[in-house]
């Protein structure tokens, strides 16, 4: 699966949010080397610190299914913005545990901007389970 064909996977999660308090619709894909695909939109709660973004969902959600940090290849995400959509603190930290430091991480919107990045620059100075001992 290349590049666009992840992001069209996560555009089309997007119709999976549930988001009635921000009408803020995010969907999220994540590639394995096996080739399988994950996806995850963003759900919200009435109290706000309760909700899950779609980036998190989606690595959830590969791992629930037994995949693991370095199983994965690259993540997409889009969003109804006016550039392309990045990930939020929450989400970054979180990515950077459980996805490849290295990996390419597709930033997208419905107009058909992209950008790519990985998670070294998006959080070049990440807290890590290494931090804790």
């Amino acid at each position: 699966m290349d590049k666009k064909e992840l992001i069209i996977k996560a555009k089309e999660a997007r119709a999976l949010s549930y988001s009635p308090y921000s009408h803020f619709a995010v969907g999220a894909a994540v590639l394995t080397k096996d080739g399988q695909v994950f996806v995850g939109a963003n759900i919200e709660n009435s109290s706000y610190p309760l909700c899950m973004c779609a980036e998190r969902n989606a690595l959830y959600n590969a791992m629930m299914h037994g995949y693991k940090k370095d199983d994965f290849v690259a993540l997409a995400l889009s969003a109804d913005t006016d550039q392309p959509c990045s990930p939020c603190g929450a989400c970054r930290q979180v990515i950077s545990e459980l996805f490849p430091r290295k990996a390419p991480i597709y930033m997208s919107n419905l107009k058909g901007d992209e950008q790519e990045t990985n998670i070294d620059e998006l959080l070049p100075f990440a807290f890590s389970g290494d931090d804790l001992k």
